[in-house]
């Protein structure tokens, strides 16, 4: 292949990355089909990875592929005689399509695209889907992934994922899901979910749950992408924002918690001037607008604005002394109270060390000891050995850090954690020699 060819390649496969999204929605409100339109906006995919090579790419790429789809509608419905009433209604919007079909074809879609694109997003990430079905859906309907590039990012095999999304357009179908917005009563609870796809989709490429990268910034930025889109699609939403403010936000620091040799740095140890002021004024501005639009509507923020709210704490700090870590522990203790949650209650208990000491945090943390639902999470003992070396309980330090090493999954942390665990073994070893116990190697400190 030469160089030419090559580089042709890269531009469809920058083109479908942005496009895919548009294009399969747009199809979607023709066909009313999420597969068959996937599966035409492939075709479409082929023939431009056959065509451009050698006729050149269109001024106008994605109404290029948009008209090729749409002649590959026409095809397949004449070939199926089981559709023959769908394609009497197609063929009057479908015929009139110009023979390049550029500047018809993309004023059609503009008329619909945001309605179109925000419809595809909550069909992708519909309650009736599984968790791993809607974030694999979303990353290869509106993300523009392909199913190696899933596996790859989620170290799954790409026949499971395969599976999976063929599963859940095929429940889909069967649930008889309608390609409309969900209606009023059922909104908040249909947008709540999509948040969370995008939300879980960012939280693997922060601190991957295993294998050998501590971070997957490429899916990082597909998740700030997705974000960035729904904010475009459902501006008065402030969620939507508050999720937006929280991408950001953590999204600028992705250079800095990681060293040379890919190994973590945590929150306590980054350089900051690594951080990028860019999102993190994008983020702060986000912010800003969640807290207009819920002061306009006199609501409480939720759980991503909270979140946001706590991210900003850090991203203000200068340095880890500027850190307001009573704000912190403030916000942590509001986000526990609406949503419940261990996890957080665990955040908050590091943010109260900080704030007031490692022993107000370890009181925190050993009434979460039994919880259930923490039970197999690392970061459980990861976190209590912190603060027992930081209350000079040595040797409870080095057993809960080398249990902690032993429940993640991920590379990267499990040595980092041994690390930990050693350097508390050692400090136990010299307070039991009588010597005067030295100041922990590591502290509490977040990701």
């Amino acid at each position: 292949m030469n160089d030419d060819v090559t580089e042709t390649h890269r531009t469809v496969e920058a083109v479908w990355r942005i496009e895919s999204g548009r294009l399969i929605a747009g199809l979607t409100r023709m066909v009313r089909d999420v597969g068959l339109a996937e599966d035409l906006a492939q075709d479409a995919l082929v023939a431009a990875l056959e065509q451009w090579p050698t006729q050149g790419v269109p001024r106008n790429a994605g109404a290029w592929l948009m008209a090729t789809a749409k002649h590959r509608a026409v095809d397949r419905i004449r070939r199926d005689q089981n559709l023959q009433r769908k394609y009497a209604q197609l063929a009057r919007d479908l015929e009139t399509v110009e023979e390049d079909g550029t500047a018809a074809v993309d004023a059609a879609v503009d008329d619909h695209v945001g309605d179109d694109l925000l419809r595809l997003i909550f069909i992708a990430c519909h309650p009736v889907l599984t968790t791993p079905a809607r974030v694999a859906l979303t990353l290869r309907m509106v993300g523009g992934l392909t199913t190696r590039e899933i596996a790859r990012a989620f170290l799954v095999a790409e026949a499971t994922v395969a599976q999976r999304i063929v599963r859940a357009k095929r429940t889909l179908a069967d649930a008889g899901v309608p390609f409309e917005l969900p209606p009023p009563a059922e909104l908040d609870a249909r947008l709540a979910s999509v948040l969370e796809v995008v939300y879980l989709i960012f939280n693997e490429g922060y601190a991957a749950t295993s294998g050998e990268r501590w971070t997957r910034p490429e899916l990082c930025e597909d998740a700030v992408r997705l974000g960035r889109v729904l904010a475009r699609l459902a501006p008065a939403e402030p969620e939507v924002h508050g999720l937006v403010a929280l991408l950001e936000i953590q999204s600028s620091r992705m250079r800095a918690r990681s060293g040379p040799g890919g190994e973590p740095v945590l929150l306590l140890d980054q350089d900051r001037s690594h951080w990028d002021r860019v999102l993190i004024d994008r983020g702060l501005a986000a912010l800003a607008r969640a807290e207009a639009l819920l002061a306009a509507e006199r609501a409480a923020p939720g759980p991503y604005a909270l979140q946001a709210a706590i991210a900003a704490c850090h991203a203000r700090a200068r340095t880890p002394e500027e850190t307001d870590w009573a704000s912190i522990a403030a916000l942590y203790g509001r986000l526990a109270a609406l949503t419940g949650s261990p996890v957080v209650e665990l955040n908050r208990a590091v943010a109260l060390a900080m704030a007031s000491g490692p022993a107000a945090g370890l009181a925190l943390v050993d009434r979460l000891v039994d919880d259930p639902a923490l039970a197999a999470y690392h970061l459980l003992p990861s976190v209590r050995g912190d603060l027992l070396a930081r209350v000079g309980r040595h040797a409870e330090a080095r057993a809960e850090l080398q249990r902690a090493a032993d429940l993640t999954e991920n590379d990267r942390e499990r040595a980092l954690l041994r690390e930990r665990a050693d350097a508390a073994g050692r400090a136990a070893a010299e307070a039991d020699g009588g010597a005067a116990a030295p100041a922990p190697a590591a502290t509490t400190r977040r990701r």
